[in-house]
């Protein structure tokens, strides 16, 4: 999909995009324009991305932001869950998105254990983000307030994290719907986290009208996983997008099922090898 150029409007005296799709080229989205759209009532799409060709054809679709989730552990490199995730591995995945795309505003989840004790901790593995892979942008999980307080005044743009965490799974008891008995609590951490200066959250696995309660209460994107259509924009980790599981969880939807594409290929492909059919006369050189 080719993006054309859009007009531009100014916003605290920066060039900002009328619309996040199609806007301007020569630069990548930055959170102001996240924030414009936000005032437009313009909804927007957020996906994980792992490794540099799934996000340059992702930035070429358009996608706006791209998440490098610790959900790499459990969707690339084969942990049960996302808690193993370090910050050596990520940083190099992160890296990797920031190459293959040349449009969208990267979002890097700082990993378990790389944050959680002091602000001073947050910001250095921020830093180590920022410098050696590139990215605009880190999410963590939970209320931390002083921490993102610590992050933004450091200049270093921060997405919080509400509802279910995935990091927090054992103390949660595992995958389970939040907010259904403390929205109130959920809403005033949200409050809490635009007060110290986050520029958006995402809202996973809670009820749909809690989601809306807490997106009409702030100023900021709110961005939905399993939060109901309510919500400033929507997050998928992409393989469940395209179908590569055997299965896709409730909160997603499955728009391709690449996984049998992919086994048909590769025993199509296996086959003519067998049969002495591949490489064929095209794959050949004389």
């Amino acid at each position: 999909m080719c993006l054309a150029r859009g007009p531009l409007s100014r916003l605290r005296g920066e060039e900002t995009m009328e619309s996040l799709y199609g806007g301007a080229l020569h630069r990548r989205v930055t959170i102001v324009d996240l924030a414009a759209a936000k005032k437009r009532g313009e909804k927007w799409a957020m996906l994980t991305a792992y490794e540099s060709m799934t996000a340059e054809i992702f930035d070429e679709a358009g996608i706006p932001v791209l998440l490098v989730g610790d959900s790499a552990g459990n969707n690339f490199l084969g942990e049960e869950n996302t808690i193993p995730v370090t910050v050596d591995e990520l940083i190099p995945l992160a890296r990797a998105v920031v190459r293959g795309s040349q449009r969208a505003l990267v979002v890097a989840d700082l990993p378990f254990g790389s944050y959680e004790a002091s602000p001073e901790l947050a910001l250095a593995t921020s830093i180590r983000f920022f410098k050696e892979s590139g990215v605009m942008a880190v999410k963590l999980e939970g209320a931390h307030l002083e921490t993102v307080k610590k992050l933004v005044a450091s200049g270093i743009p921060v997405m919080g994290h509400l509802g279910l965490t995935p990091q927090s799974m054992h103390q949660l008891g595992g995958y389970r719907v939040q907010g259904r008995t403390d929205g109130d609590a959920i809403v005033e951490a949200a409050l809490a986290l635009e007060a110290a200066g986050a520029f958006a959250i995402v809202l996973e696995l809670v009820p749909a009208e809690l989601a809306a309660r807490i997106t009409a209460a702030l100023s900021i994107p709110t961005v939905g996983i399993g939060a109901g259509v309510n919500c400033d924009a929507q997050v998928l980790v992409w393989t469940d997008l395209m179908g590569m599981g055997k299965s896709a969880p409730k909160l997603a939807k499955a728009y391709r099922n690449l996984r049998v594409e992919m086994l048909a290929a590769t025993k199509e492909w296996s086959d003519d090898v067998i049969g002495g059919v591949f490489p064929g006369p095209e794959q050949t050189f004389n």
